[in-house]
């Protein structure tokens, strides 16, 4: 039964996917909806960015091991994302009217910076992608007896198809309804594992102690630490293409800052559900905790839960993790696309073209994604190693571009390149703080430097 329920909305699923492709003409069409969608759509399209398999799998295994402060990263920071996103970088970028995040590179600093940015933060993604076909592969491992390895594969198969048939518009509707499908399912299972525990308060009481403690000890290198975990999503993801298409496919500039607080709201309120449902099970089923972290919601639900309880809460996890993966597809395909291959080839290929060369970079950074899942599978490390390859290195130009008049093109080369460098190097060594703070502060001080030693040439 559960797993006809399953298979019954991934058919749905990609029927959808099927019938945007109508709506896709062009390029626009398929990187950003035509800018076209309403409030209700951008707003959950935004909400499903990253609510995926690190929110439901990873940072519920995270907090049972580290309590609030091991879940910064994920939901506060995403949270904290999308809120600054709309504040202070939306406007700006919105009016430039641009398709892809690598394009606003090109705007501010011109086609070096433009390449650089976009070669930088294609890797990134591939982590990402990897991180959610682990999670789906769990998920159909544990309902089906499929291999992991099998598993991963079909996962990535079905989510590349109705990508690749409807781009963004295929993501903004399926996203409506799959943010339906979790808020539904996480509640109903919040509410199944708290009747069953005899209420809320005997599961809170259950928590192991400093739990709920949301601030560091008073130390300089714990606090560095805390600030640099809210950093990794907060910051690093602000200057990456997923979240630039679901924020620029909104149809007012007015929505599109709706929406990024509505999400931002809505990603924190939420997020803290699979925080609750594990704390939950690891107080009723401690055996399950012990077997396998990652998999103790599914393996509880599927244990003691109805089969309309499963039904619900493995709609939402896949949900959650299709949404989320889809995007991750679009976003690299975009860029490769748009910023690496249309500026070589851009007057003898018309948009026909790029259209297809959209589809196939799906799916070739998919073949990478699927690649990179069978080697590592931690969930939240993938995510992590992700959002911070483009915080050393992306975040930092793009702010100075936007707020800094003077920043220079050398200057935002010197803070890409020495930012990454930096990063890679400090993550090899036992460092007491987060490699990346180091970095980002190098990063930032050769864009200073850059910019002064090379100043910016005034256009006529």
């Amino acid at each position: 039964m559960l797993l006809t329920a399953i298979i019954i909305y991934l058919i749905i699923t990609v029927a959808i996917g099927a019938w945007s492709s109508k709506l896709v003409k062009n390029s626009s069409d398929f990187v950003l909806a035509g800018r076209q969608l309403p409030l209700f759509l951008s707003a959950s399209a935004l909400f499903a960015t990253w609510f995926g398999s690190e929110t439901i799998f990873g940072a519920s295994s995270e907090y049972l091991d580290s309590g609030l402060q091991g879940v910064i990263e994920d939901p506060f920071g995403g949270a904290l994302c999308l809120v600054l996103f709309g504040m202070f970088y939306l406007r700006p970028m919105y009016r430039m009217n641009v398709l892809t995040i690598g394009d606003v590179y090109k705007r501010i600093f011109g086609n070096k910076v433009e390449f650089m940015a976009s070669l930088f933060m294609i890797p990134a993604y591939f982590g990402y992608v990897a991180a959610q076909l682990v999670a789906l592969a769990l998920i159909f491992n544990s309902i089906a007896d499929i291999s992991i390895a099998n598993a991963i594969v079909i996962s990535a198969g079905i989510v590349v198809f109705y990508t690749f048939l409807g781009g963004m518009w295929a993501i903004s509707i399926t996203d409506f309804i799959q943010t339906t499908l979790i808020v539904v399912g996480l509640v109903w299972v919040s509410v199944m594992v708290s009747r069953q525990a005899g209420g809320i308060a005997p599961i809170l009481e259950s928590a192991p102690k400093g739990s709920f403690q949301f601030f560091p000890e008073a130390n300089p290198t714990a606090w560095l630490n805390y600030l640099g975990a809210w950093m990794i999503l907060g910051l690093g993801s602000i200057p990456s293409q997923d979240i630039y298409q679901r924020v620029m496919s909104a149809k007012s500039e007015k929505i599109a800052i709706r929406s990024t607080y509505l999400a931002g709201g809505f990603y924190v309120t939420i997020g803290l559900l699979p925080l609750f449902i594990a704390l939950g099970a690891k107080y009723l089923y401690p055996e399950i905790y012990l077997e396998n972290k990652q998999l103790l919601l599914p393996e509880m639900v599927l244990r003691h839960g109805g089969i309309h309880v499963q039904i619900l809460f493995f709609g939402a996890l896949i949900s959650a993790i299709m949404s989320t993966t889809s995007s991750g597809l679009l976003a690299p395909a975009a860029i490769i696309s748009e910023n690496l291959i249309r500026p070589h080839f851009g007057k003898s290929l018309n948009d026909k073209h790029f259209l297809w060369i959209l589809r196939t970079n799906i799916i070739l950074v998919a073949l990478v994604a699927t690649i990179m899942a069978q080697w590592k599978t931690n969930i939240y490390e993938l995510v992590a190693e992700a959002s911070m390859l483009m915080l050393v290195s992306l975040f930092v130009p793009l702010t100075a571009g936007i707020y800094w008049k003077k920043a220079s093109e050398i200057g935002a080369l010197a803070s890409l390149i020495g930012g990454m460098l930096a990063y890679l190097i400090l993550s090899s060594m036992d460092l007491p703080i987060y490699a990346h703070l180091p970095a980002l502060l190098i990063s930032l001080s050769l864009m200073i430097l850059g910019t002064w030693a090379f100043p910016k040439l005034n256009k006529t």
